[in-house]
């Protein structure tokens, strides 16, 4: 069955976006044809953490019956403060059956023993594949905007969102960046963080170097590979422990460093705006400004 459709059997698609929740499948923006109009859902449910934040950018709030525990965590949610006065699920099946939802968005981990209770219900579900490209955050967006009820809105988003990334500047040069995170892991090619940088003129380190998504560098191949810029995730930038340390270590001092928080990047979403923002800005050596 196509990616997005609403279908009436819940299925269980790997989700490789997160190390510690879930991953990705990447997925293009084919052609489809018209979808009919369906009923307007009024108690939807979400099973992850990308499905909670377009359902919250999308949806009426009184449609959404159930979030994930993680869409009120800022360090994880970029629709953190919204979905505070949300109802929030501990990530139970019984909780979700429960709720009777008429609606069930996201890609729940194959490893995950409560999601496997749902299998046997015939709920309607709309199975939302990750997005590591531009082209697949609109996709989705379309999804979640029709299943919902609410087209316009999505199509007012994109539009919006078309119209700031229009407006960001290129960093000139081929400048090079390397995503370094905690205990040495580099971000490869195929990533958002990958898509971010080629749409704002940036290299990327690992992919000049033939690395793959996910990969690590030693602090000594680092400093020698001498990238224009380290980008880090916001959280890091204090010492907290020995993976942390790492990416502070004197021997990468004189590397500038380009912020981004990590809710901004660990789903495809809205938020892709706003890193690409800041990745720009950063890189032009401006200060970020808040949006």
């Amino acid at each position: 069955m196509a990616c997005g459709k609403i279908h009436r059997r819940l299925r269980l698609v790997p989700c490789l976006l997160l190390a510690a929740m879930a991953g990705g499948v990447v997925y293009g923006a084919a052609t489809r044809p018209a979808a009919p109009v369906l009923p307007r859902p009024h108690r939807i449910v979400s099973l992850n953490l990308c499905a909670d934040q377009l359902l919250v950018a999308l949806a009426d709030r009184d449609q959404i019956a159930g979030l994930t525990r993680y869409a009120s965590d800022p360090d994880m949610s970029a629709v953190a403060a919204q979905a505070r006065r949300l109802p929030v699920f501990g990530g139970s099946a019984e909780e979700i059956l429960a709720a009777r939802p008429d609606l069930v968005v996201g890609m729940p981990a194959r490893r995950n023993p409560a999601i496997a209770v749902l299998t046997g219900q015939h709920y309607p579900a709309l199975d939302l594949r990750s997005a590591n490209r531009y082209e697949d955050i609109l996709v989705s967006i379309r999804e979640v905007a029709r299943a919902v009820g609410h087209r316009e809105r999505g199509e007012a988003m994109i539009a919006r969102m078309n119209a700031e990334l229009a407006g960001l500047p290129k960093v000139p040069g081929g400048k090079v960046a390397a995503y370094y995170q905690r205990r040495g892991y580099l971000t490869g090619t195929g990533t958002l963080v990958d898509d971010l940088m080629t749409r704002v003129g940036l290299v990327n380190l690992a992919g000049k170097l033939g690395k793959p998504s996910l990969s690590q560098m030693s602090l000594e191949e680092m400093a020698l590979a001498r990238p224009d810029f380290i980008l880090m995730d916001s959280a890091a930038r204090p010492v907290e422990d020995q993976g942390t340390e790492m990416i502070h270590h004197p021997i990468l001092k004189n590397i500038a460093r380009i912020t981004i928080p990590q809710a901004w990047t660990v789903c495809g979403g809205p938020a892709y705006v706003k890193a690409a923002r800041a990745m720009a800005e950063q890189a032009a050596g401006r200060p970020l400004t808040a949006r």
